[in-house]
């Protein structure tokens, strides 16, 4: 079923194909809403036949959306439409509009073999900037592989398919669409194929496999079934990078083997970690291990590991083991134990109300800035420095600057959580419209064709021409073909059917010819002998018709001279 030319949601026409992958197509497409071009990713009719499927989908393409960031490929749009297949049956065909991007997907990058280990480390930077930034607005990617990561034509990384591998792995979609949507298995998190649920640190997994593939060529792990390869995910330690690139530096090693770690505790826990380690990394300095103790990160202790109360169970119960020597229990002890841990309690309590709510209320919360007027990225800066998160917003404003800051939702002065998520919306200025051709029209005409335009007919300015007929428009200023606000006056230039005519009195009648059949006047020489007065060299003109100024054009202009 072609999609080319489709209007998708009454606003996007489908364009060319792009892009074709395991669950989707990409179109290259228009906003005719706002006239910018996008990219359409239309999804197989078959996923949509589950309705939580689109529930999900619909959800996660309104978080990414959410997300604006220079590493992030923008989200705008996302929906269903009913369309009959090539059997006459009625579909849904899930789409997402993004932003466009033009350059080269990294998988083809890798593709002509391993890259410079300056360069991956540096794209590495970007993706892990990407990750930095979803997993502060609360999503997890999924499916980090080099197919979801772009590079621009000015090599910057673009992050993409955000919410779409969630909206299919938490629906009733088949094994064999989940694994179309989530990749190969190459790029699978240990947790991923032990079916546990999943994290941050699994996209902090899968972007140390595509460093250790940027560095290699290939995949840490590889098999002839997708089986075959999770197991080795689970199970099989990779080998360092340098082992099949020799150009590879031991820290970058490190690196690499840091965060392919099997246990998602013992590697990197974020993506500011991992990114600070590969910079020292690719300056040639080996990062230093961080020691935490157990719970002390984002995720609390491993699951493996005794927490604190457990050990202090166990030493307990150590304790006790030699206790049972005695002739009696050690009553004593244990009531002063109590006693110590009523203390400690009432202390606490007697603290946290001595505190004023005030102070309880600012720890936890903030007032949300007035940003209007301001940029996107100072606003977003300022929100960021109030463990706010930003997100941004398009939309158009017929009085405020492109570019500033309209609104907040929450508004100004609201109070809300530390992490919750702020909208801006963000001015587009004015809706563009390009000035029509209107050369040759009437000027009757031309005014027509401006308000069709949604522009405005400004004053109307006669100007001499030699051949466009009167009243006829010679030009507009703006000039034609300029893409303006909608509403800008439009001055319309028209010809009166004038041209100027100079006093010829004196000239050769050789060079007043010659004026009169120039290009700015193209009027007709008619010479003229007069027998009263003598005759005299290069037969100068004596008298002419018309009159010097303003005369008809194509006018005849009588030029006598003396012949007696």
């Amino acid at each position: 079923m072609s999609e080319d030319g489709r209007l998708l949601a009454d606003r996007y026409r489908v364009g060319e194909l792009i892009g074709r992958g395991g669950m989707s197509d990409v179109y290259a497409g228009t906003d005719t809403r706002l006239g910018r071009t996008v990219a359409i990713k239309i999804l197989k009719s078959s996923l949509a036949a589950d309705p939580s499927f689109r529930t999900r989908f619909r959800l996660e393409a309104q978080a990414a959306a959410r997300m604006a960031h220079p590493t992030i490929v923008r989200v705008f749009d996302a929906g269903e439409e009913t369309v009959n297949d090539e059997r006459g049956h009625e579909v849904q065909l899930p789409f997402i509009v993004m932003e466009r991007v033009s350059g080269r997907l990294l998988k083809d990058v890798i593709g002509h073999g391993p890259l410079d280990p300056s360069e991956a480390t540096r794209i590495m930077e970007g993706i892990l900037t990407a990750l930095e930034y979803s997993h502060r607005a609360g999503v997890v990617h999924r499916d980090i592989k080099p197919g979801n990561i772009m590079l621009t034509q000015s090599g910057q990384v673009k992050v993409m398919d955000f919410g779409i591998a969630r909206a299919i792995s938490d629906s009733s979609a088949t094994v064999a669409q989940t694994t179309a949507i989530l990749g190969t298995a190459s790029y699978f998190s240990p947790e991923q194929a032990k079916g546990e649920t999943v994290d941050a640190r699994t996209d902090l997994y899968s972007a140390g496999v595509v460093l250790f593939e940027m560095l290699t060529g290939r995949v840490p792990f590889r098999g002839d079934t997708p089986v075959a390869i999770a197991y080795q995910h689970v199970s099989e330690p990779p080998v360092a990078p340098s082992t099949l690139n020799p150009r590879v530096s031991p820290a970058l090693d490190q690196v690499v083997l840091h965060a392919l770690d099997k246990d998602r505790f013992a590697r990197f826990q974020s993506a500011a970690e991992f990114r600070e380690d590969v910079v020292m990394a690719g300056s040639g300095i080996i990062p230093r291990r961080k020691v935490e103790e157990p719970g002390a990160n984002l995720f609390g202790a491993p699951p493996t590991a005794a927490s604190s109360s457990e050990q202090a169970i166990r030493q307990l119960a150590e304790n006790q083991t030699v206790v049972r020597t005695q002739n009696r229990p050690p009553v004593i002890w244990i009531w002063a134990g109590v006693a110590s841990v009523i203390i400690i309690l009432a202390a606490v309590v007697f603290w946290v109300v001595s505190l004023s709510p005030s102070n309880l209320v600012s720890e936890s919360t903030r007032d949300v800035p007035d940003f209007s007027g301001q940029t996107f990225d100072a606003a977003a800066s300022t929100l960021e420095g109030l463990k706010l998160i930003p997100s941004r917003v398009d939309e158009e404003s017929p009085t405020i600057p492109s570019g500033q800051v309209l609104r907040s939702e929450p508004p100004a002065n609201s109070t809300v959580k530390v992490g919750e998520v702020i909208k801006l919306y963000v001015s587009l200025g004015t809706q563009k419209v390009e000035i029509p051709d209107l050369i040759g029209q009437s000027v009757d005409d031309a005014k027509k064709a401006l308000l069709d335009a949604n522009l405005t007919p400004g004053t109307v300015d006669m100007r001499n021409s030699p051949t466009v007929a009167p009243n006829k428009v010679l030009g507009t200023d703006p000039a034609s073909g300029q893409a303006v606000d909608v509403g800008t006056t439009i001055k319309l230039h028209a010809s009166n059917g004038m041209v100027k005519l100079q006093d010829l009195t004196g000239q050769s009648m050789a060079a007043a010819t010659d004026i009169l059949d120039s290009a700015n006047l193209q009027l007709t020489a008619v010479p003229q002998p007069d027998p009263n007065c003598p005759a005299e060299p290069n037969t100068p003109v004596s008298h002419q018709s018309l009159a010097p100024g303003d005369v008809p054009q194509g006018s005849s202009v009588i030029l006598q001279y003396c012949s007696g």
